[in-house]
């Protein structure tokens, strides 16, 4: 574990005055974050977030909020169902949708902590007389800054790059800087009813889901080719709306020998609705050096044009060196590949300075 000084949490004195509500998921994570805090003798109020989901899915929220209410329960503290149905279908599960049908690639879970998570429930917290919000993810905060997970393999700071540092100092990040397994320890210690329980994967809050057969109820099937790096038709697929760069299943290769590898979808024409595909993952590789940003945000201040910093433009994706002048971030070393839509997230050392959107 690196060596550094806690951050996530108010440390001062009279923490007992301060009212934190708790944004309790019925998860691990969330909930050592409420028995922490309760620990450290805040007024803690834990709070399940109750968000639209599809009736064509088995509904989960009602066992994730009696997880959560079985954690509340043995903890001693007050727990209050926040529906924010409405926000969540609006801004997070819409705009997914209407990011598809343009042929982009959607972040959900960062629209998810911008409107949902640090819009709905920050807005409603402060208005009930909240000192603080916290929640269970891994990151950091200091001084209005937002900071790095302690733990490299589940830091989420990509996730919050929407944050303002007026929010974020109002925010608490109790397992920020403490690495998963010990919060495995921490949950067994404090005995909650939750601690052997698994860790939730996919969108957020509605769980792991297959997104083709999600999309499928709100985008029409339609039947293109799939083509070669070379021009030569080798297969169909059911859409070209449904794939991603880099994807690598959901479409038929007719044309094959038995020693071919894995084909990868290296492009799409949504207009012509065709993927062209290669075997070779360096075509995955955009040689485009420069992109445009939009509907950025700069958490304390807009990045020196002069100065090199690192970005991703994937979760756990590899930090790549850039520059920034205004709208165009520029990669010194090679990219990712690149898709309009997706987050890039911006990082100083330790540091997330902000991020953008791929225009």
């Amino acid at each position: 574990m690196k060596n550094t000084s806690r951050t996530s949490i108010d440390t001062s004195a009279n923490t007992s005055k301060k009212k934190v509500f708790v944004g309790m998921s019925g998860g691990v994570d969330s909930s050592v974050s409420a028995a922490l805090l309760k620990e450290q003798g805040y007024d803690v109020t834990g709070v399940f977030i109750k968000v639209w989901q599809p009736d064509f899915m088995p509904c989960s929220w009602k066992d994730e909020r009696r997880d959560a209410m079985r954690v509340a329960a043995h903890l001693n503290i007050p727990i209050i169902t926040l529906d924010l149905e409405k926000a969540y279908k609006q801004e997070v599960v819409d705009y997914m949708i209407d990011e598809y049908k343009r042929g982009r690639t959607p972040n959900p879970d960062v629209m998810c902590n911008r409107y949902v998570k640090f819009g709905g429930f920050f807005d409603w917290a402060m208005a009930q007389g909240a000192d603080f919000v916290a929640t269970g993810h891994y990151a950091r905060t200091k001084d209005g800054m937002l900071l790095k997970g302690e733990d490299d393999n589940k830091d989420q700071s990509y996730f919050l790059w929407t944050l303002t540092k007026e929010k974020l100092k109002k925010t608490l990040f109790p397992v920020g800087d403490i690495e998963k397994p010990q919060v495995r320890k921490l949950a067994k210690k404090f005995e909650l009813p939750n601690a052997e329980k698994k860790d939730s994967q996919g969108l957020c809050f509605v769980g792991k889901i297959d997104m083709k057969e999600f999309l499928e109820h709100f985008i029409e099937e339609k039947s293109g080719d799939v083509i070669s790096i070379n021009g030569e038709v080798i297969g169909h697929h059911n859409g070209a709306l449904f794939f991603t760069i880099g994807e690598r299943h959901g479409f038929t290769v007719t044309k094959k020998s038995p020693d071919d590898r894995a084909y990868f979808v290296v492009a799409k024409n949504i207009d012509a609705n065709t993927l062209t595909v290669s075997q070779d993952k360096l075509e995955l590789q955009d040689t485009t050096s420069d992109i445009i940003l939009k509907d950025t945000n700069w958490i304390s201040s807009t990045p020196d044009a002069q100065k090199v910093y690192k970005a991703r433009v994937r979760y756990r994706g590899e930090l790549h060196e850039v520059q920034i002048d205004g709208n165009k971030l520029s990669f010194i070393s090679s990219t990712d590949t690149i898709t309009p839509g997706q987050s890039v997230v911006v990082y100083d050392g330790e540091v997330c300075v902000g991020g953008a959107v791929i225009a």
